[in-house]
């Protein structure tokens, strides 16, 4: 299968059906499982996948923004954001 920067959830199924030769369906709902515990995992804080990595939950705190092309000013909100941090043995592999 060619590899993409961008996968999407069907083509992640495709390749999982192919690979092992299961349904699609059957591969489509293992990866919106897996997907499903990923998020429930993150909204309970930090989330480390052994050997992958970990997902890092950051609080924003509100501040003062501006519009690039007018000058206003207006407020952002305090929000949450994820970032992902990749394992010392991911990053090992991609480098070697």
């Amino acid at each position: 299968m060619k590899i993409k920067n961008n996968l999407t959830r069907i083509e992640l199924a495709k390749s999982l059906s192919k690979k092992k030769g299961i349904p699609i369906l059957l591969s489509k709902k293992i990866i919106d499982d897996l997907i499903q515990i990923i998020i429930n995992n993150v909204k309970q804080e930090n989330f480390l996948l052994k050997n992958i990595g970990t997902f890092k939950v950051l609080k924003k705190k509100q501040r003062e923004g501006r519009n690039p092309k007018t000058g206003e000013i207006h407020t952002i909100y305090p929000r949450k954001s994820i970032s992902f941090v990749a394992s010392k043995s991911l990053t090992k592999t991609l480098n070697n």
